[in-house]
């Protein structure tokens, strides 16, 4: 890894990672890590981001986290696109906003919001940000105590021009997040890269993709690029991939090469036969 730009004993850092200049926190297990070791996180779904968006799209990145994929995002639509960035957890949030801000990126908007299906709050614990964790797998709906954050559904008011894509990684949260949407997506009928990595919610979320009209095709990359930014050759996530779903407008034309539809809602890659 390229030397740590901060230095310091905090448990952030900052390097020059493929999409920019990234901070990070060094104790995060997944997306620190990798950012760390490979100056990326999950570059495999930005692969599969950049055959579906162009110059002048609009994004919609729900979930963000610290930015990685935003920045990806904020490259692929240029000047003339635009990116919308949700990320409820505080700490996490004002560093997704330091790597816009790191950046110069006028093309980004960052919401420090949950979306789910009905307006309120959830709670957000207090979190030792200086301990190792895989930060980004809380499910904010679920804790009875602590900060109060706003919460909202993605109908509410928001203006957005065209919609190209919603990406949704809101660890369990992603079907709440599809209903609090239901006008927007029949209004810009965007595609949706959702994860679906929770075999007991998996039928829900497929179903309500098919309400919707929507055709839906398994996406399961590797965690690890051999192609990495910093050229780091060692695997640290071996047999470690995303479960995402990718779901396209039946409206639409889709020629998709090396997919798998999904036609049966109780299918799932993590179900042994």
């Amino acid at each position: 890894m390229p030397n740590n730009i901060l230095g310091g004993s905090g448990f952030n850092a900052l390097v020059k990672a493929r999409y920019g200049y990234m901070l990070f926190n060094k104790n995060d297990t997944y997306i620190g890590r990798a950012i760390e070791k490979y100056g990326e996180f999950s570059e495999l779904e930005a692969a599969l981001f950049k055959q579906v968006c162009n110059e002048g799209d609009v994004v919609l990145d729900i979930g963000a986290n610290i930015g990685s994929h935003t920045l990806a995002f904020a490259n692929m639509v240029g000047e003339t696109g635009y990116v919308y960035a949700f990320e409820p957890q505080p700490v996490i949030f004002q560093t997704l906003c330091a790597n816009v801000a790191l950046n110069s990126l006028q093309n980004v908007a960052t919401h420090g919001v949950a979306l789910s299906d009905s307006a309120g709050d959830v709670l957000i614990p207090q979190i030792d940000y200086s301990r190792q964790s895989n930060f980004g797998s809380m499910e904010v709906e679920r804790f009875e105590h602590g900060s109060k954050i706003p919460k909202q559904t993605l109908d509410d008011p928001l203006e957005f021009t065209k919609i190209k894509l919603m990406k949704i990684d809101v660890e369990g949260m992603e079907a709440k997040v599809i209903r609090g949407a239901r006008n927007t997506i029949k209004q810009h009928q965007p595609a949706v890269y959702v994860e679906n990595d929770r075999i007991d919610k998996s039928a829900e979320l497929i179903e309500l993709m098919w309400s919707l009209d929507y055709r839906i095709y398994w996406h399961t990359p590797a965690l690890f690029n051999p192609s990495n930014y910093f050229n780091d050759p060692e695997n640290i996530y071996p047999n470690t991939v995303s479960i995402n779903m990718l779901c396209l407008p039946r409206s639409a034309p889709s020629q998709l090469n090396g997919f798998t539809e999904i036609t049966d809602q109780h299918s799932h890659p993590m179900k042994k036969d």
